[in-house]
């Protein structure tokens, strides 16, 4: 099984550029049962080994974009280390708990379709933005391709296959540093991890040779929507063994909440750069 689920994300990552860490971290848990902070650290692992197999096909087609690169990284490596270091501060079943909620709040959030805002060249503002995605990959190994990319969306005027190649690159960079400092944690599994690479070397190069080829809006709308699924059920698992249904069923309360508050911010920012109507010329008292 792990073969084939390293191919399989692999080839989502070289498409989308998400699915790194967001969709390697709950299927980890999900299906093969392993434990949350070896599930982080082996993501991140298998995230950049896949990445380095991905990346040069969007470099060589000049679809990295290394200002936007370079403010989010030097932002970026501080939190990665914070976040991988606060993760063995949590107990195990939180963090599963967690990292499925992330998730979940991360898909929903793509699924509102922030590419319909004005959008600007505002690029020195995702600096504080790749702080936080660096302390979120720390953490939970997800964050780099799902969130980044939603802010390359708002605050660039990138292209989506660049701000894919950009969202690659970045992610290599965050998550080859936080797979290092788990590795010397501990929170590797490394029998499960070289199933992964042999299927997701492979899945790397036929996702980079797909890329072109195939539309990654449509792959990623997919792709989000499924995680919302995953995120959900690791989240409810977690909560519902812990403390109950009663706190399983707050929990997606409130993560629906935030969701509907997003989606409410959202509308507005697209509401606001819709042309006032005008007035016909009749309504004008004109003849």
């Amino acid at each position: 099984m792990e073969f084939a689920l390293g191919f399989v994300i692999a080839v989502i990552i070289a498409l989308t550029g998400v699915g790194a860490g967001s969709l390697t971290t709950p299927l980890l848990i999900l299906l093969l049962g392993l434990p949350a902070k070896e599930c982080v650290g082996t993501a991140l692992i298998f995230a950049t080994v896949v990445k380095i197999l991905s990346v040069p096909g969007y470099i060589a087609r000049k679809q990295v974009d290394w200002r936007v690169f370079g403010y989010m990284t030097v932002a970026g490596a501080p939190g990665v280390i914070g976040g991988a270091l606060l993760l063995n501060k949590v107990p195990a079943n939180l963090v599963t708990g967690f990292v499925g909620l992330t998730i979940m709040i991360m898909a929903l959030v793509n699924l509102l379709r922030f590419d319909r805002v004005v959008r600007h060249d505002r690029a020195k503002w995702l600096a504080p933005v790749g702080a936080l995605i660096g302390v979120e990959m720390g953490f939970s190994s997800a964050g780099a391709g799902a969130i980044g990319a939603l802010a390359m969306m708002i605050l660039t005027k990138l292209a989506m296959t660049e701000i894919v190649g950009t969202g690659l690159a970045f992610g290599l960079a965050l998550s080859g540093l936080g797979g290092l400092i788990h590795a010397g944690l501990g929170d590797v599994n490394t029998a499960v991890l070289w199933k992964l690479l042999v299927g997701g070397a492979v899945g790397a190069l036929a996702g980079s040779a797909l890329a072109p080829r195939l539309s990654s809006h449509k792959l990623r709308f997919g792709l989000c929507l499924t995680l919302v699924y995953i995120g959900g059920q690791l989240s409810w698992k977690t909560f519902a063994d812990m403390y109950g249904t009663s706190a399983a069923l707050m929990t997606a309360g409130a993560t629906l909440a935030a969701a509907g508050a997003i989606w409410g911010i959202s509308a507005y920012l697209r509401s606001a750069r819709a042309p006032l109507p005008q007035a016909s010329s009749r309504a004008a008292g004109e003849p």
